[in-house]
């Protein structure tokens, strides 16, 4: 890290009201852009992963004093990026249909038809929000289980839990749909 960066760090965890507000903006600036894309890669949509880099950075405005400056401050903006991600998947109704902001699916392979393609975001849509996040970050994104752990604030093993259990009923409800994975 470098020097400048690490003196922005420790004004910001000081919070010293002349200093502190310069530190936020400056790190607001410098970690936007990482903090959107990680939120982009858990809720696939772009409007909601603007509305959740603003919350996400009102949390940490909000929790300055908690920041500790040895564990980084991506890693720790990530984190509560994850949570206010998992706080809206939650919050969000579970119907059985399709969501309408779903983004279209990527084109792929030309032998998987459209319905199939619907039919697997339908059954992501369904699943659980903590199964959901850490199945679309480790399997869909292909982030490792580390850096998927270190996010969710759980351990690998937990990490490689969800995914089995997420992929278990992926699968199941495939099936119900009349799918064989």
């Amino acid at each position: 890290m470098p020097n400048g960066e690490s003196n922005v760090l420790d004004e910001f965890r000081q919070g010293c009201p002349e200093t502190f507000e310069n530190a936020f903006e400056t790190l607001f600036h410098l970690h936007q852009r990482a903090v959107y894309g990680w939120l982009l890669r858990i809720v696939r949509n772009p409007a909601v992963a603007e509305d959740l880099t603003v919350e996400t950075f009102w949390r940490i405005y909000r929790a300055h004093a908690r920041f500790e400056p040895s564990r980084g401050f991506e890693a720790w903006a990530r984190s509560i990026a994850t949570h206010a991600a998992l706080d809206w998947l939650r919050s969000r109704k579970t119907e059985s249909e399709l969501p309408a902001d779903l983004p279209a699916p990527a084109p792929g392979d030309p032998g998987v038809s459209a319905e199939i393609r619907r039919s697997t975001a339908l059954a992501f849509a369904r699943l659980p929000p903590r199964l959901r996040v850490a199945a679309v970050l480790a399997v869909v994104e292909e982030l490792p289980h580390k850096e998927v752990a270190a996010a969710l604030g759980i351990s690998v093993a937990a990490v490689k839990v969800r995914v089995f259990r997420a992929l278990r009923l992926l699968r199941k409800d495939l099936q119900q749909q009349g799918i064989t994975p």
